[in-house]
């Protein structure tokens, strides 16, 4: 039931349980490019090369801080691929004792591609609103994530 100011808790939370599995299953549902298909990638391969991607080339360390994982999770990650050809090491120009990892030419485009589609969909939903509301609703699902997982 609304109230003065908007949907009471019960309302919220209701829709939130209703609303979180569609929006899964939509992110689930966004194909992967042909020339991805063949790599077993998680989740977290998503959230790496999303970042990759977006901020181009970075550190282990990082990447590792931006995922808020162990670098040396972050190093299995790129490790493995690496090995599959969709990733790449190189040393940095401006300090070669830094070696910064990027996406391979050769799959740019197709990851591009498969990434853009949820890029596309948070720029739709979060472009309308100010900063403090952006913080807002990236705050809360971190807390929801939180409470979650610590279930």
């Amino acid at each position: 039931m609304s109230t003065e100011h908007g949907l009471s808790l019960d309302d919220s939370v209701r829709a939130m349980v209703l609303l979180m599995p569609r929006l899964v299953g939509r992110a689930k549902r966004l194909p992967v490019p042909e020339a991805l298909q063949s790599f077993d990638l998680a989740p977290r391969h998503l959230s790496l090369l999303t970042y990759v991607l977006f901020d181009g080339p970075l550190t282990v360390n990082e990447l590792a801080s931006r995922l808020e994982v162990a670098p040396t999770t972050v190093s299995l990650m790129i490790s493995d691929l690496s090995r599959q050809g969709v990733l790449d090491r190189r040393t940095d120009e401006n300090d070669r004792r830094r070696t910064l990892v990027t996406i391979a030419d050769s799959h740019r485009t197709a990851v591009a591609a498969w990434l853009g589609g949820a890029d596309r969909g948070w720029r739709a939903a979060l472009g309308p609103l100010t900063a403090e509301q952006r913080a807002l609703v990236i705050t809360t699902l971190r807390a929801y994530e939180e409470a979650v997982s610590s279930s």
